[in-house]
């Protein structure tokens, strides 16, 4: 059995390799000239896409007030994509826990859990997700938002989940009457913080790697020297989420990742605009400041041939240690995004551990 319980897919043994299990984590991002509608539409197909391939879980991410991005409520896309798989994990990549109160996040995941059991995943972060503006219509108040009232926050959540760490505190709430299973909780983050929390607290940490600065190795280190065995789990687990494209030659990969290139200039200079296409990215002259910030901030950290991101991939996993990658990439088209990871599946070497897309989901 795996330390954290998930299923091995995706994943190649023998004497020379051991490659880790992979997971997608999606945005519903909307093009230039598309809608809402089509954006949901395309993640519930690379949703689709990734349960018949054999990924591990998939994650959606909390935006507001992003022309770019259509997932604003993770329970209520995960609830839609969980309905339109199989048997793939679907979950939070993450819930950003102060936008909320911790009663109604409990209480939507364990309504997902019933709904698909042992299917589900709640992860946690600590960021807005958003701008201050937006995110004082999501509060309506700026009391109890800062770092010290984070962890007790999460523990709320634990607890109404049915991992009470403060026994000697009577629980008056119950987030749904009759559970029969809960879902796992993970802490998300992109600096050391969360990294300890996560430690801390023995629960499942996933470092975001597609646009943290921090080094992964460090992070992971701290993860692992604060970990305290918990009721979710005895040994740490810690997964990686990193962008990654693949095409069929280097400059066909580079041409499809220009799109990622362009939002994320957008979202640095505070001017969010919807996905352009390819060709539009393409026709982009970037300034020498653009191109600076692009060298220090790459928009997708794996790009090239399923063999080159392979490698890439490969040793991210000996730097960290990463228990599971994440993979995450924004292109225009689904399409593209479907091929990319049909390519990397295939070359990590899923021939070998695609499963019945009807057997049953286990942790």
């Amino acid at each position: 059995m795996h330390p954290a319980g998930a299923r091995l897919l995706l994943c190649v043994s023998n004497s020379d390799t051991f490659r880790v299990p992979l997971s997608v984590l999606d945005l519903a991002t909307v093009g230039s000239g598309r809608t809402s509608s089509e954006a949901l539409a395309n993640s519930a197909r690379l949703a689709q896409a990734a349960d018949r391939l054999g990924f591990i879980r998939f994650w959606v991410a909390e935006h507001h007030n992003m022309p770019s991005v259509a997932s604003t409520s993770p329970p209520v896309l995960i609830a839609h994509l969980a309905a339109q798989t199989a048997r793939i994990r679907v979950g939070s990549g993450g819930v950003m826990l102060p936008n909320h109160a911790p009663f109604v996040v409990a209480e939507q995941f364990a309504l997902l859990e019933a709904l698909h059991p042992d299917r589900i995943d709640l992860g946690i972060g600590r960021a807005p997700g958003t701008d201050q503006m937006t995110a004082l219509a999501l509060r309506r108040q700026t009391d109890g938002l800062g770092v010290e009232e984070f962890p007790q926050h999460v523990l709320e959540v634990l607890a109404l989940l049915g991992d009470n760490r403060t026994p000697d505190r009577v629980m008056r709430l119950a987030a749904t009457p009759s559970p029969s299973s809960f879902p796992d909780v993970w802490l998300l983050g992109s600096s050391g913080y969360s990294a300890q929390l996560a430690g801390m607290l023995g629960l499942r940490y996933s470092y975001a790697h597609h646009f943290g600065n921090e080094d992964p190795a460090a992070v992971m280190r701290l993860y692992r020297s604060n970990f305290q065995p918990s009721p979710a789990l005895a040994e740490p687990y810690a997964m990686l989420a990193t962008s990654a494209l693949t095409a069929d030659t280097v400059e066909e990969a580079e041409y499809l990742a220009g799109p990622a290139r362009v939002m994320a200039l957008s979202l640095r200079s505070g001017r969010p605009a919807p996905i352009v296409s390819p060709e539009e990215a393409a026709q982009r002259v970037f300034t020498d400041q653009e191109q600076l910030m692009l060298e220090h901030l790459p928009a997708i950290k794996a790009v090239g041939t399923p063999d080159q991101v392979t490698a890439r991939l490969e040793e991210l996993v000996e730097l960290t240690g990463a228990q599971e990658l994440m993979i995450t990439g924004t292109t225009y088209d689904v399409g593209s995004r479907i091929d990319s990871l049909t390519s990397l599946a295939d070359a990590w070497g899923s021939a070998q551990a695609r499963i019945d897309a009807g057997a049953p989901a286990s942790r």
